[in-house]
């Protein structure tokens, strides 16, 4: 990576900026030559850094997603701000740490919280500009009324409300003409304890209504892909912004009877070819309705993979650590961008980014204003996009676990902290990477640069503290 600090640099930058805070600003406008781009962001659940073929997987063939790499920008240090579900997706879409925003853990159809409504998403920023916007996909940041899509910016939304190995919340709402699957009738699900719910049985939601229970999940990855081409083409006279959170990869894995088998990796490689279809078949809906030039198209992932000895998991290699994890594994993940014409065909950038970045990046392109009444955390990173010699505009990356943090990279040292366990019988691990020299963060080099370690674990302390003063609550009883 080329870093913007060597040694000398970090220290003094260190004692000059304690906090890191960010700014509180509001963004440019966009030059006019990108005319209120359309944004599509694809997110999927549990993808390993290594599960793309341009990525480096052996067995998984993603024709479409290597072509989209060809045309446009791989990341190749970017990284989800949570190693889990609900905070990783609070994060993209509020350009802010879990933390910042409240929503620190998953979200279980038991919890009546969810991401509040006083935040603001991506998906309001670009309302207000004239976008229509969909939500198509998982959510997991709310399933009451007041905490889904339709509350959070989004004209419309069809997908899953959590995820697919969950159960039904027997208070949920079902659409008059709800498909019901499986033997199961209204008065069944009535009579039912929640504690009862079989597992694995999830609702398929439009708007905020259920209408199939549960959800046939061997054609989900087709039917969002159906919604998201249908919507890309019913828009295509107007600016939109397309949010496709995938449920797959995520346990247990469920493909379509067309992908079953085919892939080289087992069960899940065939939900990674078949999600790689999904982009191809989007990047054709982009051509035929002549948007190929004005849209920008992300592709990245919620957090690394599962550690599962049954091969249901993905790979991180050559990464260190899985899902759940603030080691590389858990949080650094593949990301490609292509807008043709804009971003630079069969680029890449080792630079820091984050999804965190995505709301600030996206406001300015859609010539919007950020919030100026609350901090965000991420910046924007068009020049990474679009510049091959470009330089993070990242001092500092913080890997929050829960509330606390449990890492923090500054160019290419990383500090990684596992505190002592309950009883103290595992004392605390403090453990320094060089992560140009060692992305497997296998060589501990804490006890050869004592003072990089102080200088990071006090960085990271004064971020923590000035971020709990301007911490905001998640919403509760929606």
């Amino acid at each position: 990576m080329k870093s913007r600090f060597n040694l000398l640099v970090v220290l003094c930058l260190v004692a000059a900026f304690p906090s890191g805070s960010p700014a509180q600003v509001e963004t440019e406008s966009a030059p006019d030559r990108r005319n209120n781009p359309n944004i599509i962001l694809i997110f999927t659940d549990d993808q390993g850094y290594q599960d793309i073929g341009c990525f480096g997987s052996p067995d998984i063939k993603t024709p479409n997603l290597d072509r989209m790499a060809e045309e446009g920008v791989r990341f190749t240090s970017f990284y989800s701000a949570c190693s889990v579900c609900s905070p990783s997706r609070a994060a993209l879409l509020t350009g802010c740490y879990p933390p910042r925003v409240g929503v620190t853990k998953v979200l279980f159809p038991r919890d009546d919280t969810g991401l509040s409504p006083d935040e603001i998403t991506i998906a309001e920023v670009l309302k207000e500009q004239g976008y229509a916007t969909a939500c198509v996909g998982k959510w997991h940041l709310g399933h009451k009324p007041g905490f889904l899509p339709t509350r959070q910016g989004f004209d419309t939304y069809y997908g899953i409300p959590y995820s697919n190995d969950m159960k039904l919340d027997p208070e949920s709402a079902f659409a008059d003409d709800a498909v019901l699957r499986e033997e199961w009738t209204m008065e069944k699900i009535a009579e039912i304890a929640e504690g009862d719910q079989p597992k694995n049985c999830v609702p398929l939601m439009r708007d905020e209504l259920i209408v199939e229970y549960p959800a046939d999940q061997t054609t989900l990855s087709r039917r969002y892909t159906e919604e998201a081409v249908r919507f890309i083409s019913e828009n295509k006279d107007q600016p939109f912004f397309l949010y496709l959170p995938h449920t797959m990869p995520h346990i247990p894995l469920f493909v379509s009877e067309e992908f079953e088998g085919k892939s080289e990796a087992g069960l899940y490689g065939d939900t990674i070819e078949e999600i790689d279809w999904s982009v191809g078949q989007i990047m054709e809906a982009l051509k035929q309705n002549e948007l190929d030039t004005n849209t920008l198209v992300v592709y990245t992932s919620d957090n690394g993979p599962w550690d599962l000895s049954s091969g249901h998991g993905g790979c991180a290699e050559p990464l260190r650590g899985f899902k759940f994890s603030t080691y590389e594994g858990g949080m650094r993940v593949p990301c490609i961008m292509r807008w043709a014409g804009t971003v630079p065909a069969g680029s890449r950038t080792d630079e820091i980014a984050s999804t965190i970045d995505l709301m600030p990046t996206i406001a300015r392109l859609a010539g919007a204003a950020l919030p100026a009444d609350r901090v965000i955390d991420g910046h924007d990173i068009f020049d990474l996009m679009t510049e091959l010699d470009a330089l993070t505009p990242h001092e500092a990356f913080y890997y929050y676990r829960g509330q606390r943090i449990r890492a923090v990279r500054m160019g290419q040292w990383k500090l990684h902290i596992t505190p002592a366990n309950r009883n103290k019988e595992l004392p605390e691990l403090v453990e320094l990477f060089d992560l140009s020299n060692d992305i497997s963060e296998s060589n501990n080099l804490a006890s050869d640069h004592p003072d990089m370690v102080e200088s990071l674990r006090e960085r990271s302390s004064e971020f923590h503290r000035s971020l709990q003063e301007n911490s905001r609550n998640s919403g509760v009883g929606n």
